[in-house]
């Protein structure tokens, strides 16, 4: 684009070109136009998509060592209790809890799973089918005129 505004001023011979001529060098123009802002858009994303991936493993990386901190947490839960019961009994009660709490979670998780589906995007088709129809009907005015 920035060649179409930049260049030098057409003396009259050149600049009368048909109109077939025009319209076939805006296309070009508007092809270009479009291959470009795709190209900065996949450059742009190749950038985020590196910084998430990091970001991402550092994330993973710090949700192993959390998990670790986790069983060494339930460990001393259950030392604990082996003070005042017998091990197995420790051991036994502290995996009973656990088995508990996991339940609870997979319950309300199951439910958040199914307040989410359809699994399709409804806002959007009806966005873009609200688009279509501004369109069409802008088009069939433009040739009623």
């Amino acid at each position: 684009m920035a060649d179409v505004l930049h260049r030098p001023p057409a003396d009259r011979a050149t600049d009368d070109r048909s109109t077939a001529e025009l319209v076939q060098q805006a296309g070009e123009q508007i092809s270009r136009l479009v291959r470009d802002e795709l190209a900065l858009a996949r450059a742009e994303l190749t950038e985020k998509g590196k910084h998430a991936g990091f970001g991402i493993g550092l994330f993973g990386g710090g949700g192993v060592l959390a998990l670790y901190g986790l069983a060494t947490l339930i460990a001393a839960a259950v030392l604990l209790l082996g003070q005042a019961w017998p091990p197995w009994v420790a051991a036994l009660t502290i995996a009973v809890l656990l088995f508990a709490l996991a339940g609870g979670l997979a319950i309300a998780g199951r439910r958040q799973v199914r307040q989410a589906a359809p699994a399709v995007p409804t806002a959007a088709a009806d966005s873009v089918r609200a688009d279509v129809t501004v369109v069409s009907a802008a088009m069939k005015r433009g040739r009623r005129s």
